[in-house]
């Protein structure tokens, strides 16, 4: 299943949206999105391992365990404020609940992204991913 009509579908669930999936779809590519119609999920991966705090729940992320749970305000700090806001706007719910809302669906999206462990394995392994993060963060 595509992963951004699965946030989709999820999102819309969670937060009892009447917009229709296409709209949730677009507000979520532009929120997490590489610019070709993807979830950069290796980009957000790479984030949280940069952010302080957040690469434990990464790797539960990643992991086949149980998905650690985040709070909204690390997706605030993840992602945004204004991002975050802009993408509520666009799904007519408020940021509070769109950042509640994506603290649940991204480590079900992440979790499916990696199971197997493709998505960890695609940026070699945490210590990839931390590199990519440093590089990222140092332009």
């Amino acid at each position: 299943m595509d992963l951004i009509k699965m946030g989709a579908e999820l999102l819309s669930e969670k937060l009892g949206l009447n917009v229709d999936l296409d709209s949730i779809s677009g507000a979520l590519s532009q929120l997490l999105g590489d610019g070709k119609g993807n979830l950069d999920l290796a980009g957000l991966a790479g984030r949280m391992a940069e952010s302080g705090g957040l690469e434990s729940v990464l790797g539960t992320w990643l992991g086949d365990g149980a998905n650690a749970p985040v709070s909204a305000q690390s997706i605030f700090d993840l992602l945004g404020k204004s991002k975050v806001a802009d993408f509520a706007s666009s799904v007519g719910t408020e940021p509070e609940t769109a950042a509640e809302g994506l603290s649940d669906v991204l480590p079900q999206l992440m979790d499916k992204a990696s199971s197997g462990g493709s998505l960890l394995d695609a940026a070699g392994g945490i210590g990839g991913l931390m590199s990519a993060a440093t590089s990222f963060f140092n332009k």
